[in-house]
């Protein structure tokens, strides 16, 4: 058997382990493994492997920034900033049709911004906006997939952990690629509500209707995301402005929300540590995943499947665009089994060499950023895609009452609305690469 068929078989065995149940970073560090045994015939080279893969991967600094986020995230959440900005939201769009949900769509938006985590920020505003959902009649799984697709806007605007590892596996600079992802991750925001006012009007009872605030109540409670925006302005403005790294803007980030916590009086020593340990065991299951994909793809490197998939690719005489929307509607089949930061680890290292000998009239700077936004957004789609969203999962198990079947229902007119803003997105390039452009 030749090394890309060995390759190539490899894939059906990496499934079907997942199939079954096993952890994605086992499964792709096993199938690695057992991948470099069969291509030299011992175990010496994959052995050797291991110990340098294990330091090359966490020696990078570039992954240091992972756990700042996370932690930035934690300690928002006890500086009680997604209360705030749910609040300040539903003030000013509570009393509209839908408002609520509305509002905590902007909510996860603001708490993207400062989060990274597609599952932190569900989680999150999960627990502030499913009770204000309920007590004005909101139907159950209109109120679970609202918050499941919000949810996604955490990883969607910038910081974004999965942008992160995108820009390291590619060799593109983190800072554009954050940059890239302003203007689809607010198109994102729109279109979600855009999408709960139709589906409000289609759906007449699955939404209550809330008093209208006073304006004083409102600019009250809109001045209290004062330190969202302090610490949003102190990161990204640092970054842009060059006065810090992308990873010294995370450590910023993290220090700057663990003060404002500590003044509002949520961060404690108790709570500290357990901020400090969530951030660990979340650091550590995104690093074995890292370690595992490390492994996989360079057994797949020495099989040459990539190279030659790229090169075969190129002399079909295939449309760049034909190709470039194979492999995104491959991505949405894959959200629906696995999550996204298992595809992007195990997927991009595929599928880059083919983007990179295609010509889009584009820079190969660009198409690299172009072709990472894309990927973020159909990994977002997989997220909130049955049967297997990681969001939908979330959500529902914060409210046992609503079945889940009425959550699928729901949830399908997010995803539609990610679809159009997709094809949108791929037929206008410009539009992603409109800010680097302007402040690059």
């Amino acid at each position: 058997m030749s090394n890309i068929e060995i390759g190539l078989w490899s894939f059906p065995a990496l499934l079907l382990m997942i199939f079954l149940r096993m952890p994605i970073g086992l499964a792709m560090f096993l199938a690695g493994l057992a991948g470099l045994y069969f291509i030299n015939g011992d175990m010496n080279m994959a052995y050797g492997k291991l110990k340098s893969e294990v330091y090359s991967t966490f020696s990078s600094y570039s992954l240091s920034i992972i756990p700042m986020f996370l932690l930035m995230g934690q300690f928002a959440t006890l500086g009680g900033m997604s209360q705030a900005l749910f609040k300040a939201a539903e003030s000013w769009l509570g009393h509209r049709k839908g408002g609520v949900a509305m509002a905590a769509i902007g909510a996860c938006a603001g708490f993207g911004a400062i989060c990274g985590s597609s599952l932190a920020t569900a989680a999150t505003m999960g627990q502030v906006a499913l009770p204000e959902l309920r007590r004005y009649g909101y139907a159950g799984g209109f109120s679970t997939a609202t918050l499941a697709a919000g949810g996604t806007l955490g990883i969607l605007i910038p910081p974004s952990v999965v942008l992160v590892i995108y820009a390291i596996l590619t060799e593109q600079n983190i800072a554009k690629l954050f940059l890239a992802a302003f203007i689809p991750g607010i198109l994102a925001a729109l279109g979600y509500i855009l999408t709960i006012s139709i589906y409000v009007r289609m759906n007449p009872g699955s939404a209550g209707v809330r008093p209208r605030q006073p304006y004083a109540e409102r600019w009250a409670a809109l001045f209290k995301v004062w330190p969202v925006l302090v610490v949003f302005l102190a990161v990204v403005g640092g970054i842009y402005g060059g006065i810090f790294t992308p990873t010294e803007g995370a450590a910023v980030g993290a220090l700057g929300t663990g003060l404002i916590a500590l003044l509002n009086g949520g961060l404690t020593r108790v709570t500290l540590l357990d901020s400090l340990s969530a951030t660990a065991k979340s650091t550590a299951m995104i690093f074995f995943i890292v370690l595992g994909a490390g492994f996989y793809n360079g057994f797949l490197a020495l099989s040459q499947v990539p190279q030659s998939l790229a090169e075969w690719v190129g002399t079909q005489g295939f449309s760049p665009w034909m190709i470039l929307s194979i492999i995104l509607i491959l991505y949405l089949v894959l959200g629906c089994f696995m999550d996204s930061l298992s595809m992007i680890l195990l997927t991009v290292p595929i599928f880059w060499p083919i983007i990179q000998v295609l010509d889009f009239g584009m820079t190969a700077e660009e198409t690299a950023i172009w072709f990472g936004i894309l990927v973020l957004i159909v990994v977002e789609v997989g997220l909130i895609t049955p049967p297997v969203g990681m969001n939908l999962f979330v959500i529902n198990s914060m409210d046992r009452l609503t079945p889940m079947v009425e959550t699928y229902k729901a949830v399908m007119y997010f995803v539609a609305s990610d679809i159009i803003r997709t094809i949108i997105l791929v037929i206008f390039p410009g539009i992603t690469l409109f800010a680097l452009r302007v402040f690059q």
